[in-house]
């Protein structure tokens, strides 16, 4: 099982605002090459959005079924894969002081991919994981960037909430 966190250096509500997006996804995950809802409202419970993988002049249409959601928190995902089968995939999202510590946790649920799953499989998802992470961190870290640059000077600054936090 592939388990990989990393702390983004903005709050838990901007990174859940990308997670919720189902049109971003193709932005932050690896291998991905566009994204759209396609059944429900993303990231309901039953929701699917469907997405493109490119290998070479080979494209895979696959799609992600919301499995569980905790609005603000955790958003486990059914990734199916065709002939490869399914995974699943839980990105849990925490706030860490003033920035937001996401983890994600994969392994595979059904087919192919559960029968071949090795530490070698194990290595590839990691490093996957590895540069997903780092691309939801750079995108999301980057658009509070610009959202700083664009208040006004002297502006307030609203305080975050409890980002999904519980008591």
């Amino acid at each position: 099982m592939a388990v990989r966190h990393h702390l983004i250096r903005t709050d838990p509500r901007s990174v859940w605002a990308v997670l919720e997006d189902g049109t971003r996804y193709a932005d932050w995950v690896v291998g991905t090459s566009s994204s759209k809802p396609v059944r429900g409202h993303w990231p309901q419970l039953g929701s699917a959005i469907g997405y493109e993988v490119r290998i070479g002049p080979l494209t895979l249409h696959n799609e992600s079924v919301v499995r569980r959601v905790v609005p603000g928190e955790l958003l486990e995902l059914e990734a199916k894969a065709g002939p490869l089968g399914t995974a699943r995939i839980a990105i849990e999202v925490r706030p860490w002081g003033d920035h937001c510590l996401v983890k994600v946790d994969e392994h595979p649920l059904r087919g192919a991919g559960g029968m071949v799953h090795n530490v070698a499989v194990e290595a590839i998802i990691q490093i996957r994981h590895r540069a997903m992470l780092a691309r939801l961190a750079h995108l999301v870290e980057s658009e509070a960037a610009e959202a700083e640059e664009r208040r006004p000077l002297g502006g307030v600054v609203p305080e975050p909430d409890a980002g999904g936090a519980r008591g």
